[in-house]
């Protein structure tokens, strides 16, 4: 799901997504992606050269995470930070470019372990992990490369340096654009004299934790020939929007502001995707109908976009959007079981765990126990593993990431 953070990001306040068109894409981006690398043209290639953003030492990297309120304990090793474009597809299957973060750790081996880690719902193009200025985006990967992995975090498409509008909730594209960063890392990581080790290890919070469980399944199919599946632990997600999250956006489980923010993301986005109006207007009342869609299209600071949009569903929806939320049809309900088959449609074969925090109050905790139970009834025991008390801006949702994150880390670390 997202992470709305009151001042900065959905998913950490609330961000706001992206929208630059292909054009946007910086020149010599542009150039390569027609062009090819040398190396490769297919999806996962890299669109020109990594670009180093940060170095830091161990003792910078303490300092750094705990400036954000990351756990520290586990930081083992400085890192290097780059930023890679590569090439993947949109949601028609259509050759595109994304971008995503590469964090190595200064420790000395060539082979690494990987991680991939998926963040959390950001409407803000410049929030995405591989270009903010902050520590909340990057901090996880940083995190997991300090103690010693691989930490690979796609921007996913349309944040960060990736043409388009940002399709949010759509774990199809979540999957392609997180497949195709491995690839591009592999590659990058070879460009450093490091290679990365074939069993990748899976995690993402929120939106991310969804994304997470798709890359999973598309790595257990065989998605790509070189890497494979070696454990999942995904936090606090938004798995089973239809039963568990729409009910509390309807019903005031939610913080008024965040299910009016949540509520106009999922509607503006899929319908992009999906067509589920002809016209802003019919689901969303006027003054808003003008300018929801730009609210969400990648160019809006978070804060901005929350102070734009209604104090509540009601002065935010039409009688029709009410409709839909209260009874999902036709193309509605058709994507909200796509978005639940991460635990509905596939039997994971190795260790799963679904972390999360009680009184999550954006991704209520009702979605990991329907995801347990889904994933037990086709015979997968996956342990629920409450992370405490945590917050983070006051939210328990925000931190349940930080402390998601310090047990993840521990558990991977164990893993042989």
């Amino acid at each position: 799901m997202a992470s709305i953070r009151a001042v900065a990001v959905f998913g950490v306040a609330v961000t706001t997504a992206c929208a630059a068109a292909l054009a946007a894409v910086p020149a010599s981006a542009a150039g390569a992606a027609t062009a090819g690398t040398g190396r490769d043209s297919g999806r996962g290639a890299l669109v020109g050269e990594p670009q180093r953003l940060r170095a830091m030492t161990a003792g910078e990297v303490r300092t750094w995470l705990a400036s954000d309120e990351f756990d520290v304990d586990g930081v083992r090793h400085g890192v290097d930070l780059y930023r890679l474009v590569y090439r993947t597809v949109d949601v028609r299957q259509r050759p595109t470019v994304a971008s995503g973060l590469l964090v190595l750790p200064r420790d000395g081996k060539r082979r690494l372990r990987t991680v991939s880690y998926t963040h959390g719902t950001m409407s803000y193009k410049k929030d995405a992990p591989s270009t903010t200025d902050g520590v909340w985006g990057p901090g996880p990967a940083v995190t997991y490369a300090s103690a010693g992995f691989a930490a690979v975090a796609p921007d996913y498409l349309g944040l960060g340096e990736g043409p388009g509008v940002h399709p949010w909730k759509d774990v199809p594209s979540e999957t392609t654009a997180s497949l195709d960063m491995l690839r591009a890392a592999r590659h990058a990581a070879a460009d450093k004299g490091r290679m990365l080790e074939r069993d990748v290890l899976v995690t993402g919070f929120s939106q991310g934790a969804s994304a997470a469980l798709g890359l999973a399944r598309a790595l257990q199919e065989g998605g790509d020939r070189w890497f494979r599946l070696r454990a999942v632990a995904p936090i606090s997600g938004a798995y089973h929007f239809e039963n568990a999250e729409l009910p509390a956006l309807r019903d005031g489980e939610l913080p008024p502001k965040l299910s009016v923010a949540y509520t106009a993301y999922l509607l503006t986005s899929w319908g992009r995707l999906h067509g589920l109006y002809r016209t802003p207007a019919e689901v969303f009342r006027q003054p808003y109908a003008d300018r929801v869609e730009e609210l969400f299209d990648g160019t809006t600071p978070g804060p901005q976009m929350l102070e734009a949009l209604p104090g509540s569903l009601d002065e935010l929806l039409t009688t029709r959007g009410w409709a839909m939320l209260r009874r999902p049809s036709g193309v509605f309900a058709r994507a909200l079981d796509v978005d639940a088959e991460v635990c509905t449609a596939w039997t994971p074969h190795v260790p799963i765990r679904l972390y999360k925090m009680d009184g999550d109050e954006q991704a209520v905790t009702a979605n990991t126990d329907r995801c347990r139970t889904s994933l037990r009834a086709r015979g997968v025991d996956a342990p629920v593993v409450d992370v405490g008390e945590r917050t983070y801006e006051g939210s328990r949702h925000l931190g349940s990431n930080l402390a998601g994150t310090t047990m993840i880390v521990r558990w991977f670390r164990g893993l042989s």
